[in-house]
């Protein structure tokens, strides 16, 4: 088994087979990636508001990378063992107008910079977000000519935000090119399920992932294998939308506890809308009961009672 380090300098801005890896490896590898933060580095712990206005959406969600896995073809399977996540000492959140489940409600860009912690990220003074460190990116070269955007995710992975894939976590990623071409970006200290606002505590790291190619496996879409510590029990305030269209019951759940977070913590609606994005979880509650289904939106109690400390 040998070891690798690729530096943050090694991004792209998109996904695309002809990228020229950064390292190749072999199966049982470790590698471990310095990561920028989404902004790609627009944002710093002095940035403003006025950033946000100002950022090039043609340089957000850098990947590092990418990896090259010999013996990887279409096929086959690439599990990754993620073994740590080291995060920086702070992050953002923001409000981008035209981005998130309730766009129309916010136009206005609106900045947190969070101060973060092993144990939390403060994301307003005296509220505090218990820090669960996750790759939103990850995600390995499709099968198609030329560059491919990479906010939407694929069946090859990428900017899926699936806040259980921190580390101790095993994932299995369909492989479509030789090679694989793994990359590695959009690093995030804590996140809500659904990431309503469309950025959680984004934050720069370094992510340490050990390789494995399962030959011959033809998986159609991304699995993970979480550790038990990823599903954590809280008490909860819980809202609900109902209707038959997913979209608007997911807006109507999220709006409800956007209210009641403003109200209970006595917060402006913005503020508010952020920390349901970083710390409220969106689930399907019920989807059989034809012609209506329930998405709630769950937000931990402990977060407005002060949080870890």
């Amino acid at each position: 088994m040998a070891s690798f380090h690729i530096p943050q300098d090694r991004v792209n801005w998109t996904w695309n087979a002809q990228h020229e890896p950064a390292v190749r490896v072999q199966s049982g590898d470790v590698v471990t990636l310095d990561v920028a933060n989404a902004s790609g580095g627009q944002l710093s712990r002095e940035s403003t508001v006025d950033d946000v206005a100002l950022m090039d959406f043609s340089r957000v969600n850098p990947v590092t990378g990418p990896i090259y896995v010999h013996g990887a073809e279409a096929g086959d399977a690439l599990r990754v063992d993620i073994l740590a996540i080291d995060l920086d000492c702070w992050g953002w959140t923001a409000n981008i107008p035209g981005f998130g489940l309730l766009a129309d409600q916010f136009p206005e860009p609106h900045l947190r910079i969070s101060q973060v912690t092993d144990r939390y990220a403060e994301i307003l003074p005296g509220i505090r977000v218990p820090t669960a460190p996750f790759i939103g990116t990850i995600g390995l070269a499709m099968n198609a000519p030329g560059d491919h955007p990479l906010v939407p995710p694929s069946a090859q992975g990428g900017n899926m935000d699936l806040r259980h894939l921190g580390a101790g976590c095993h994932l299995w990623l369909p492989v479509a090119v030789p090679g694989a071409l793994l990359s590695v970006g959009d690093t995030h200290a804590a996140q809500g399920d659904g990431e309503v606002a469309g950025t959680a505590i984004e934050t720069s790291s370094s992510v340490t992932l050990r390789v494995h190619l399962e030959k011959a496996s033809h998986l159609r879409t991304p699995r993970l294998e979480t550790p038990a510590s990823a599903y954590p029990s809280n008490a909860c305030w819980v809202t609900s939308g109902i209707g038959p269209d997913l979209w608007e019951a997911a807006r109507v759940a999220t709006q409800e506890m956007v209210e009641w977070v403003a109200r209970l913590g006595g917060l402006a609606p913005e503020d508010a809308y952020l920390l349901t994005s970083v710390a409220g979880d969106l689930k399907i509650s019920e989807i059989v009961d034809a012609p209506n289904w329930v998405v709630s939106m769950h937000f931990p109690k402990a977060v407005l009672e002060g949080g870890p400390r």
